[in-house]
């Protein structure tokens, strides 16, 4: 079983930066697959970045050259830098973790984009 607590969220103004956070308990997080989901409102869950227990990484169109997903395996965290912020990165962010058949999901934290 994993649980995952997101964290790092809140309103910032376009342009701007934050650093989400995803902290781990209860399993080998080093094995699992971590990834940042968004969902806007009205919208469907997009994934946002991805990277594999090998490090390998891999990104949405729209916030490639803006966002950087890493992970500290020691920490049992994925982070999220998000740079140069839009309006249009509004969203409730998820933190994802997967390994074959499981996959497990935080609460998410918002992320407002003021313009």
């Amino acid at each position: 079983q994993v649980q995952l607590v997101e964290s790092g969220g809140g309103l910032v103004q376009a342009g701007g930066s934050l650093r989400l956070s995803c902290a781990s308990s209860g399993s080998i997080f080093s094995i699992y697959t971590l990834a940042w989901y968004r969902q806007a409102p009205g919208k469907h869950r997009e994934m946002v970045a991805v990277i594999t227990s090998g490090g390998v990484t891999n990104y949405a169109d729209s916030v490639k050259g803006r966002f950087t997903i890493s992970r500290d395996d020691a920490k049992n965290t994925v982070y999220l830098q998000m740079n140069s912020l839009k309006s249009e990165d509004t969203a409730v962010y998820y933190c994802n973790a997967n390994q074959k058949d499981l996959s497990y999901w935080g609460q998410g934290t918002q992320v407002t984009v003021s313009s």
